[in-house]
């Protein structure tokens, strides 16, 4: 590993340390020429598949621009950055591990919607709603009833719907 400072190849790895989630090694280095510390990390590069736009075109795999689904669709949303870290990561685990070279953008977009559905659903609507381009109402009405709780009329017991139904004063009326 070359010295960022010096540019020598002669380092010495002094700590090393791996991920908690298995998937990175952090090391502490020093450059044995001009006595500088400095960190390094390693990380597997996966084989990803080429992504087939609807125009037809072909471009190279972007985790950036699947983490920037991903954040906007989260935007405002209670979900840590580890865990949107941790989707991004199993959506590129599942493309790496369909072995095809090309893959579609509405597979991925599938891929998406299935990680949002776990993570929060508010961010799944709002995903969904621009992936499916819904052209009426109805069509946005069917997924929110999807995601919706079953039981209840669709409202947990402490929401205002619920207490509307129950007799219960609501705040601020």
């Amino acid at each position: 590993m070359r010295c960022p400072a010096c540019g020598s190849e002669d380092t010495h790895v002094t700590e090393t340390r791996v991920s908690e989630d298995g998937v990175e090694i952090r090391r502490r280095r020093r450059c044995l020429a001009c006595d500088r510390r400095f960190k390094t990390v390693e990380r597997i590069e996966l084989s990803l598949p080429y992504v087939v736009k609807k125009n037809g075109a072909r471009l190279e795999f972007d985790e950036k621009k699947l983490r920037a689904s991903f954040l906007l669709a989260l935007r405002k949303r209670p979900v840590p950055a580890e865990i949107v870290d941790a989707s991004v990561r199993k959506v590129e685990e599942k493309l790496a591990a369909s072995g095809e070279r090309e893959v579609s953008t509405q597979r991925i977009g599938e891929l998406v919607m299935l990680e949002l559905k776990k993570l929060d659903k508010v961010a799944y609507i709002r995903f969904a709603s621009v992936y499916r381009s819904f052209q009426d109402v109805a069509e946005f009405q069917e997924l929110v009833a999807e995601v919706s709780p079953r039981s209840g009329g669709g409202s947990s017991p402490g929401s205002a719907a619920a207490r509307k139904r129950s007799g219960a004063k609501t705040r601020g009326a």
